[in-house]
């Protein structure tokens, strides 16, 4: 019989940790196929259309994330007021890591709207 191990992480551990997932997901994942897309000649035209949707996937996997890692803010929130240096640094992390979120959502906004898409599109006209 297999025996499962469950922990209960304190909750600035937790959101630590996933602050630093989704730190990670943006910077490893959707930012380099951001700018593959922004960068002119990068991504041949016929590779476009998948380059977006592949973006569009990574985007969707950074709001679940962001889901998580909102709900892991909840729930330091819910735990009582915190004093301890390791909860501030977990709200630091939090407050960076949202800025980073809200740039990049700007920038796939950007590349997505379908006037980006249809800018180099000469039937669009």
């Amino acid at each position: 019989m297999t025996q499962t191990l469950t922990t209960e992480h304190p909750p600035d551990i937790c959101l630590l940790l996933r602050v630093h997932g989704e730190q990670r997901w943006l910077v490893s994942n959707v930012i380099p196929a951001l700018r593959q897309l922004e960068e002119p000649g990068a991504i041949e035209p016929e590779e476009t259309d998948a380059a977006l949707a592949y973006l569009e996937v990574l985007w969707l996997e950074a709001g679940l994330r962001a889901t998580e890692t909102d709900a892991a803010a909840g729930a330091l929130r819910a735990a009582g007021p915190h004093t301890a240096l390791l909860a501030e640094k977990a709200g630091r992390y939090l407050a960076a890591v949202r800025r980073l979120r809200q740039a990049v959502d700007r920038r796939v906004r950007a590349v997505t709207s379908p006037a980006a898409e249809t800018a180099g599109d000469p039937t669009s006209a």
